[in-house]
């Protein structure tokens, strides 16, 4: 019955990390995985999430109604958009708790298609391999626009701009407010400033991914292309993760929320995106929702968690640091700063694809064949290893 269904050449970076799972080599390091690591290398519990978790631990859910838990869902938008934020208090937000970030991701496309066919979805030049393909699965023709710029290690800001200028009304341009996946570089405030007007005068839809809130620099700052798209009124479409930054990875807990013109119009949103929640699972699971709710309804776990978060982004930054310190000893001809300067979890190293065949096969490093590299990842026991053999394999 199924001869005639196609082979699945699989995931870049699922499989990456099955092929690591049989490495028999006691030494080996994995840096492939969106996952953060604490110092000794296990994936840490936020306290302040344990705390919450350990509040419901044993109940029995009943089912969430389809757009999800309402506290979580408008303690989320207050730290996308601001607790004062105008947008919240006129109403004109729909938000619909989601299956991860993914899974905003898929039903925001799905939404789109449905009511603006026609349109055709660009990502960045790189971007999370992903990202294309939850488009392309939602029956979009997908596109990529000038972003990365290996000479200059930041971004094309020009090229950008400029092909922002040539969209067609209604085209959709994801964008990463921070900690950009996989380079790590990041528009400064003033270049945001500079696009979201050029969105606004193309009327173009963006679509916002951020699943690293608190790792580039403060909530706040990290959520501002969000806010300035706010101010300005544009169609906005913000899908965030929770898997990161509270450590609920395999609960899947996160949002998606669409900016309308009026309160009115934000209901018929809510009200198709419900639909589509109905027609694919129903409704959201509850245990990780009710413990991210239970951090972020409660003051002092709220600010606990944001501290703990810090401390998790500001680990981050000393990982970096020091691979760029042994980089700069080793091979003090080589300009390394870039390793510094990018921002979040992961860092792109521009290694060529055998440069990372030869980490792997010589010592036991796993990154993407893109370079990305996860510094979440480092810790004290491996960082100088890491180095070490970078250096080796930029040397030649």
């Amino acid at each position: 019955m199924y001869q005639h269904v196609t082979p699945y050449a699989g995931d870049p970076i699922l499989s990456l990390v099955e092929t690591f799972k049989q490495d028999p080599r006691p030494n080996k390091i994995n840096l492939s995985i969106g996952i953060y690591f604490d110092n000794e290398g296990k994936m840490p519990f936020p306290n302040s999430v344990f705390q919450a978790a350990q509040r419901i631990e044993n109940q029995v859910q009943p089912y969430l109604p389809m757009e999800g838990h309402a506290g979580f869902r408008a303690a989320v938008a207050k730290l996308l958009f601001g607790a004062e934020s105008l947008v919240l208090q006129e109403n004109r937000v729909a938000a619909v708790q989601t299956l991860g970030g993914s899974g905003a991701l898929k039903l925001g496309a799905d939404f789109i298609h449905r009511w603006f066919p026609q349109s055709h979805v660009f990502v960045s030049d790189p971007t999370w391999d992903n990202h294309r393909g939850i488009f392309e699965g939602a029956g979009f023709e997908v596109g990529s626009y000038p972003y990365y710029d290996p000479a200059t290690i930041g971004v094309k800001f020009d090229a950008m701009c400029d092909f922002f200028r040539s969209l067609p009304e209604h085209s959709v341009v994801l964008l990463h407010p921070c900690c950009h996946n996989p380079t790590g570089v990041d528009l400064l405030p003033e270049q945001w400033d500079t696009i979201l007007n050029i969105v606004a005068e193309r009327q173009l839809i963006p679509f916002m991914d951020i699943a690293y809130q608190g790792f580039g620099d403060t909530f706040d700052s990290d959520a501002y292309a969000i806010r300035q798209a706010a101010k300005l009124n544009l169609p906005l479409f913000v899908s965030c993760s929770f898997s990161k930054n509270m450590s609920l990875y395999g609960q899947r807990v996160g949002a998606l929320m669409v900016l309308a013109p009026n309160a009115a119009q934000a209901d018929l949103v809510l009200g198709q995106l419900k639909f589509i929640v109905r027609r694919i699972y129903s409704s959201p699971p509850a245990q990780g929702v009710l413990a991210a709710q239970g951090v972020l309804g409660d003051t002092n776990l709220a600010a606990q968690w944001q501290n703990e978060v810090y401390e998790m982004r500001d680990r981050i930054r000393a990982m970096r640091l020091k691979l760029y310190e042994v980089l700069r000893e080793k091979l003090p001809e080589k300009d390394f700063s870039y390793f510094v300067k990018q921002r979040g979890m992961f860092s792109y190293t521009g290694l060529s694809v055998a440069q990372v065949q030869r980490l792997r096969d010589e010592f036991a490093i796993y990154v993407l064949d893109s370079g990305r590299l996860c510094v979440a990842g480092l810790n004290e026991g491996n960082v100088e290893t890491v180095a070490k053999a970078l250096a080796q394999v930029f040397a030649e």
